[in-house]
């Protein structure tokens, strides 16, 4: 079967050359054709000149975009790139600094044929981060499920078949959010489990206003349910509070109407017309193998 490796990177060139290395090493004796697609987000520092031993790897292209996008829409030009230009059984979209452990590529290849052609996820069961992101992590997680009713524990490091693929290109959400994107369209997702790995160089860029615009990207796409939720919110929350209340109180009352208004420009973002024309924003490809 023939695999594509999809990584996204700004400026990080120097994560990426030793995960390249590192996903050669763990694919030695694999009788599968593994190509790597790299999305070069204009990138303000210049590609180093490496030559890497990359006998495991069938080919690496580092498709180099002419503006910045940001991490969804490079992921979203490279499966449109791939799905269009590429011969493919399977992509793998993933982080270029370490954070997803390459070592798990395997487990998502040696799943693939029992699972019959759906999507596999990583589900994180451990994290690296300090105690105060991890609780507001799972916070986050907790209000993505009671306002829209899905439960994501998952991020861009999965296993798509071309016939998801193919369904991600076509949804307008997948230029906001990846992993809500992919949640709206696939709802039988194979879980395995994944650890969360160490940066390779420097730190990690999930900080906590990071945490929050990728919780509010994930709802907007389920938007419809996160008002009608809210909306219900509200009401029982008055009815709670009408004796007792005092700004302290109100709170919740404003940070949600903070994260309505919010949710509604983030909707703003979906764009099938961008996504469908993501392609001219390639400025060239180069081959490193």
């Amino acid at each position: 079967m023939k695999f594509k490796i999809l990584i996204p990177v700004y400026n990080d060139w120097q994560s990426v050359f030793k995960l390249l290395e590192n996903i050669n090493s763990y694919l030695e004796g694999l009788d599968h054709e593994i190509s790597i697609i790299i999305v070069n987000d204009a990138s303000n520092h210049d590609l180093p000149e490496e030559d890497k031993v990359l006998d495991n790897i069938h080919s690496v292209k580092i498709l180099n975009m002419k503006i910045n996008q940001g991490h969804a829409r490079c992921i979203a030009t490279g499966l449109k790139y791939i799905f269009e230009k590429e011969d493919f059984d399977y992509v793998i979209p993933m982080d270029g600094d370490g954070e997803d452990r390459p070592e798990e590529i395997l487990e998502f290849i040696k799943n693939v044929q029992a699972t019959n052609d759906r999507v596999i996820v990583g589900e994180r069961i451990k994290r690296s981060e300090n105690l105060l992101f991890k609780i507001c992590y799972q916070i986050h997680k907790l209000i993505t499920f009671t306002f829209t009713g899905k439960s994501i524990r998952f991020g861009n490091y999965t296993c798509l078949p071309k016939k998801t693929v193919e369904k991600m290109i076509q949804e307008k959400a997948t230029w906001n959010s990846f992993s809500g994107s992919l949640k709206k369209i696939e709802n039988d997702l194979i879980p395995i489990s994944s650890i969360r790995g160490i940066r390779y160089f420097g730190p990690s860029k999930m900080n906590f206003m990071s945490l929050i615009k990728h919780s509010l990207s994930i709802m907007s796409v389920f938007r419809k349910t996160f008002l009608i939720r809210s909306a219900l919110f509200i009401v029982i929350y008055i009815l709670l509070i009408k004796s007792n209340a005092s700004i302290i109180t109100s709170i919740p009352l404003i940070l949600l109407l903070i994260a309505v208004y919010s949710i509604s420009n983030l909707a703003l973002r979906e764009n099938v017309d961008e996504l469908n024309n993501s392609l001219n924003n390639i400025d060239n490809i180069k081959n490193l193998k």
